[in-house]
């Protein structure tokens, strides 16, 4: 069966009430995908998350870009996966390249590891993204890193259903390079062989893995046509009209 093409939008700490509506009343315009063969999440800040369901079409769904590892409790400031759960939300980002990376943050294997196994106990799907720095790419680290990363994932992952697997290499985030076609199916490729390797070929075919980096609406035609290419995690673009060209890109891969 053909894996169902996917697009996440993540709106980062971006937004106001204003600046949201609009986003919104924008994004409500497009085409219909209700019955379409893509599934589109779209993860606004947690504050907003509720207003933005209440504005935003019923065929993209909400989901929220982080949570916290275990149960709640006395962990100030977190957003407990019980509560994105308990507020009908049924997605969460983790792992993104910001929380590995800015030091203020700086999430490790471990801990992306225990929110993913965290997250489903309670139902939540996950977004569980992976990726290389520039200098691990120029050092030629590309595969061991994202193997380490996705081998921290893969033992606590309960139903491969409800994980998407995003490849997001980190040089290309937010800084307008993107990895060429060819460099991104060929990540891909090596993530699905991997996965074939050391969970099950089902597993393998079955799993979606998407692309982020930045995506926008004029490469998306291309890199969506790669057959291990299975969407989208989109930052900058997912605040923008062209977010819709970008959903629309699931032609290219039929």
């Amino acid at each position: 069966m053909p894996r169902k093409f996917f697009v996440g939008g993540n709106w980062k700490c971006n937004g106001t009430k204003a600046s949201i509506e609009e986003l919104c009343n924008s994004l409500n315009k497009g085409e219909s995908v209700e019955s379409s063969p893509v599934e589109v999440v779209c993860a606004p800040p947690a504050i907003y998350a509720q207003f933005a369901r209440e504005r935003l079409r019923k065929d993209f769904h909400i989901g929220l870009q982080n949570c916290w590892m275990g149960k709640g409790g006395a962990f100030t400031g977190e957003i407990a996966a019980e509560m994105i759960k308990d507020m009908n939300f049924d997605w969460v980002i983790l792992g993104h390249s910001e929380r590995r990376h800015i030091s203020e943050l700086h999430e490790n294997d471990d801990t992306v590891a225990k929110k993913v196994e965290y997250a489903q106990t309670v139902g939540l799907k996950v977004i569980a993204c992976i990726g290389e720095t520039l200098e691990e790419r120029e050092a030629g680290h590309t595969q061991q890193v994202n193997e380490r990363q996705l081998a921290a994932i893969a033992p606590k992952v309960k139903d491969w259903n409800r994980v998407v697997i995003a490849y997001e290499p980190v040089w290309a985030i937010g800084t307008g390079k993107v990895a060429t076609p060819e460099q991104a199916q060929e990540v891909h490729l090596f993530l699905r062989g991997w996965l074939k390797k050391n969970v099950s070929a089902e597993v393998a075919e079955s799993v979606r893995i998407i692309y982020g980096g930045s995506v926008n609406g004029k490469n998306c035609g291309e890199l969506a046509k790669q057959p291990d290419i299975d969407g989208f995690l989109v930052g900058g673009a997912s605040l923008k009209p062209e977010f819709l060209d970008i959903v629309g890109s699931f032609r290219s891969s039929l």
